[in-house]
């Protein structure tokens, strides 16, 4: 099933149940997400993903970064990270994607993918540090990808095409019973910078 629309209804469920996701489009127009793409690409402290699989580490192409409110822990793949504190440029997005979705959020992980051929496999956000059914809001910048969610019982799946400057919402229980994931393409050659905010909560 293909979610692809001329006019886009941001109020309109993506999935079928079981969860909410909402596509605004573009939050951005062409000038804003060029700005925020070549000032994040040289200015956040990117650094490789570290995961622990089957007792090994791995170092993924793929770079992240992890920002917030306070030097909040977030442990994800069995390794953790400690929150680095706010630009200006990620508290003006903050603001931005906040106003459009009435949701608040207390930190950002971000992503940089260099080309089609670094991904993210099938996964579910639901670590123990994030807010239980909390909003996770997706920003897009650089290279349009395909994005998917598959059910984790019924295996149905959901595809949409994200675009420069675009932003996605999920919520409710989607992380509960979808995964979701960006697949690996040899189409694109070009960057995609990916930002979600998200609420940690402490115990």
């Amino acid at each position: 099933m293909k979610l692809f629309e001329a006019k886009i209804d941001a109020t309109k469920n993506l999935l079928p149940k079981d969860g909410t996701v909402n596509y605004f489009g573009k939050l951005l127009n062409d000038k804003e997400a060029d700005y925020f793409f070549k000032t994040l690409l040289d200015t956040i402290e990117w650094r490789n993903d570290e995961a622990i699989i089957f007792g090994k580490k791995i170092i993924t192409k793929r770079k992240v970064a992890w920002y917030g409110e306070k030097p909040f822990e977030y442990t994800y793949s069995k390794t953790t990270k400690l929150a680095l504190n706010w630009t200006k440029e990620l508290l003006e997005l903050k603001t931005k994607v906040e106003y459009k979705t009435g949701e608040t959020f207390n930190s950002c992980l971000l992503n940089l993918y260099h080309n089609g051929n670094e991904g993210m496999a099938w996964h579910s956000d639901g670590e123990k540090d994030l807010k239980k059914n909390g909003a996770i809001a997706s920003l897009t910048l650089g290279a349009e990808r395909k994005f998917a969610f598959k059910h984790k019982e019924t295996k149905e799946k959901i595809s949409i095409l994200l675009e420069h400057g675009s932003l996605l919402i999920m919520k409710d229980t989607t992380q509960t019973h979808w995964l979701h994931r960006l697949p690996p393409t040899k189409l694109i050659h070009t960057p995609r910078i990916n930002l979600t905010f998200r609420t940690i909560e402490e115990n």
